[in-house]
């Protein structure tokens, strides 16, 4: 019977190292790990942690810094920094839950992570979720490892193993894919290194002999239970692939706010804005660090209103301050993407709070990011003039808003109609952009309106010898027209507003561009002309 719940372990060598040394060398810089390098901790300064660089001239974790100089004079030593860390491994599993929703990094293993690897047969199945996950693990280190198991304990030890379980995996690095209820058959000849259990447990096993996980595995369970107890039989069942550990569904999104107070309430905005774009450029760049976009943003403004019997401040007999008074109104903003620039971002906000009206004066101010994404990889080339930054664009844009009010900024698009008039029409950038969005679609292929035409046709004067328009009396200047294409007969709308017109595209040398003209029951008119 074939195992229905499948786990991935995906595990990134020296993790630590990589994330304290994150930041300290230029991209052209060699790879940490070819550098001697040591994390120490402790009030008793051991290493900890050490590169392949450092363990080939014999320096091992455990040893004190000075033994470990003795051994490599050129030996970097640096500080473990948990906070560091924790930040590096969060931005990882941010980058995971890209290619699956259970993600559980390994507390007492930094840089190990149980992922979920099941439900994935209409996606490519297991090697294309085992390829995604160690192209992702190797931005951080070049020989990432992943293993595929329906156990966390073979699918660990699979990124130890150099044997290859199946064809794809012809290097070191690639990932291996254990087929279903193969866990007890593959874990047979891994070490006992890569059962977990206790020193003690493992040390007694080694003196009867017993060096492999199949050793143990092969042992009677009642006599492992009778003389270890249940931790033994524990480790046993692991020994036989029986693992009762699952990776979870995991939550990247923390509180990210930034909240202040004023040192005076104020009546108008100009102070609010002072705060959100300097609280925008904090939230930004703790987006960026984990790999996220902000798309919605929140601005909760405290209002001093007075509106309690008791005035705010006020101390009463118990030493009780009253802040009845105050009180929070809150909105949001929506980038048309998701964003993790500042000033797009402001932009919006400030056109928000420009149509903002107080209603008492402002005591504080609160921003947060609501809602984020993952961050994008597109990226533009400032020397191609082709290019344009959609995020410049939204931000224009909202200062057009802002100075000229809702509905100034709009573009073209096409309409099912036939008359020219008709046939094009002016949608709100915003609105326009917000629908394609939840389309997929970014309006690139829509049709564009290619004429200007004017609000109201002109009537003129034409000279259509042969029913052909030769000459243009227009606003009392006569012009000559070199070539006319037509006529065009478009006529309907009966039920609501019939018409019946012959249209003429005509060329002229003096108007250097082509224009519109059309003849209808009252008379010929010029209706526009062409880009």
């Amino acid at each position: 019977m074939t195992s229905k719940w499948r786990v991935a372990c995906v595990r990134i060598p020296r993790f630590p190292i990589g994330a304290v040394w994150q930041g300290r060398s230029a991209p052209q810089d060699p790879h940490w790990d070819t550098l001697p390098i040591a994390l120490v901790h402790g009030k008793r300064p051991l290493l900890r942690a050490v590169t392949s660089a450092a363990a080939k001239v014999h320096v091992r974790t455990g040893m004190s810094v000075p033994e470990a100089k003795s051994r490599c004079a050129a030996l970097e030593v640096l500080a473990w920094d948990s906070a560091v860390i924790a930040r590096e491994l969060a931005r990882a599993s941010a980058a995971f839950l890209s290619a699956s929703p259970q993600v559980s990094p390994m507390i007492d293993m930094p840089g190990t992570w149980w992922i979920g690897a099941g439900g994935f047969e209409t996606m490519g199945g297991e090697p294309l979720l085992a390829r995604t996950l160690l192209a992702l693990a190797n931005a951080w280190h070049p020989n990432a490892r992943v293993g595929v198991a329906d156990s966390c304990v073979a699918a660990r030890a699979a990124t130890w193993s150099t044997r290859p379980v199946n064809r794809d995996a012809s290097t070191n690095n690639q990932p291996r894919i254990i087929p279903p209820n193969g866990c007890a058959a593959y874990l047979a000849c891994a070490p006992l290194a890569l059962i977990p259990m206790e020193e003690e447990f493992r040390e007694s096993l080694s003196s009867l002999g017993l060096r492999t996980a199949g050793a143990l595995a092969a042992l009677e369970p009642g006599e492992v239970e009778r003389r270890w107890g249940a931790a033994g039989l524990e480790c046993w069942r692991l020994a036989n692939g029986d693992d009762p550990r699952r990776p979870v569904l995991a939550r990247t999104d923390t509180s990210r706010f930034v909240s202040t107070e004023l040192a005076m309430s104020a009546a108008t905005m100009e102070p609010v804005l002072f705060i959100v774009r300097a609280a925008l450029g904090q939230l930004v760049d703790a987006l960026v660090h984990d790999g996220r976009a902000a798309a919605a943003v929140a601005i909760t403004l405290t209002l001093d209103d007075a509106r309690s019997a008791i005035p705010a401040g006020v101390v009463s007999s118990n030493g009780a301050r009253h802040n009845e008074a105050l009180h929070t109104v809150t909105r949001e903003v929506r980038p048309t993407k998701p964003v993790a620039r500042v000033a797009p971002l402001f932009e919006r906000c400030r056109a928000m709070l420009d149509q903002w009206t107080l209603t008492a004066p402002v005591s504080a101010v609160t921003v947060t990011v609501t809602a984020t994404a993952p961050l994008g990889a597109e990226q533009g080339d400032l020397l191609a003039a082709a290019w344009r930054d959609p995020a410049a664009a939204d931000a224009a844009f909202e200062r057009l808003r802002a100075t000229l009010g809702a509905g100034s900024v709009v573009r073209p698009v096409a309409r099912d109609e036939y008359r020219p008039e008709k046939s094009g029409a002016w949608v709100d950038v915003t609105d326009d952009r917000r629908q394609t969005a939840d389309s997929g679609w970014d309006g690139g292929g829509q049709t564009a309106v290619s004429s200007r035409l004017l609000d109201n046709p002109e009537q003129v004067d034409i000279d259509a010898p042969r029913g052909t328009p030769r000459i243009l009396w227009w606003r009392g200047r006569r012009v000559v027209i070199t070539r006319s294409l037509g006529p065009e007969r478009l006529s309907g709308d009966w039920w609501k507003d019939s018409y019946a017109r012959e249209y003429w595209r005509c060329e002229s040398d003096e108007l250097a561009r082509d224009f519109l003209l059309y003849r209808d029951g009252t008379g010929w008119r010029l209706q526009g002309w062409y880009d």
